[in-house]
């Protein structure tokens, strides 16, 4: 895994750059990790989707679980339990 997370990081990030120093080198790759490594990039341990996809997905309720309200009272009060929790 980290051997993938490297290789990545140079061909993404670090290829055809020139760092002057340690400081140079830290704000160029530390910004590209949270920003676009973190956030923004396809993971395929996430379904080829990005984290911040992936989380909001995570974060809400299946359809099953929130059906529309016609249906049960029941059922719609765990989904507005899991909603506002």
């Amino acid at each position: 895994m980290a051997e993938s997370f490297m290789g990545m990081l140079k061909r993404e990030e670090v290829n055809g750059q020139t760092y002057r120093n340690r400081i140079e080198t830290e704000a160029s790759i530390g910004p590209f990790i949270e920003d676009v490594y973190n956030r923004q990039r396809l993971h395929s341990a996430l379904g080829y989707r990005a984290p911040v996809d992936f989380e909001a997905m995570a974060a809400s309720p299946p359809a099953w679980l929130c059906p529309r309200r016609d249906s049960s009272t029941v059922i719609s009060s765990a989904c507005n339990r899991l909603l506002h929790s």
